[in-house]
């Protein structure tokens, strides 16, 4: 059984390992558009990024029973990044959204949005709101699959990157 439990600054290293489990898959797709080619643990600046998630009180973790206490994916929900425009409504962020690749495809991503579902309404907030690489057309599929609707587009440098919505 999939459950979703509460993160902490604890949970760092599992959160830095399911990122680097993101970038090697991605980059035996030969996807390095969204985070490179090297680890996420190979770089203090993220390691520090991953840590502040960690401890910022909006990291949930999906776990399976049968697998222990090892996360199979992750949520960070929070404000939204600078990088977006601001809302026009009390939202909720999805900050970050993992799914180990050894549990791709088979409902951690959804569960955890799920939660954040949960979460938002639980706090007041209309709409859940997202962004992600849009460097390949797959990832913003995904989350529209998951109830989003496109909504808008940015750039930050040479990363290309789509806003989405789901109402709560």
């Amino acid at each position: 059984m999939l459950n979703v439990r509460h993160g902490s600054a604890g949970d760092a290293p599992q959160l830095l390992a399911l990122f680097d489990d993101a970038v090697a898959w991605m980059v035996a797709r030969g996807q390095t558009g969204q985070w490179g080619s090297e680890p996420f643990s190979a770089k203090p600046s993220r390691v520090a990024r991953a840590q502040q998630w960690a401890a910022g009180g909006g990291l949930w973790l999906a776990v399976d029973d049968s697998a222990g206490d090892e996360p199979v994916g992750a949520i960070v929900l929070g404000d939204a990044l600078d990088y977006v425009p601001p809302a026009d409504c009390h939202e909720v962020y999805v900050q970050v959204l993992l799914t180990a690749s050894a549990w791709r495809s088979r409902g951690v991503g959804a569960r955890l949005i799920e939660h954040a579902v949960t979460v938002g309404r639980g706090q007041g907030a209309v709409q859940l709101r997202v962004d992600c690489w849009d460097g390949v057309p797959a990832l913003p599929s995904q989350y529209e699959r998951l109830g989003f609707t496109r909504v808008g587009s940015f750039q930050v440098g040479n990363w290309p990157g789509t806003i989405l919505t789901r109402a709560l």
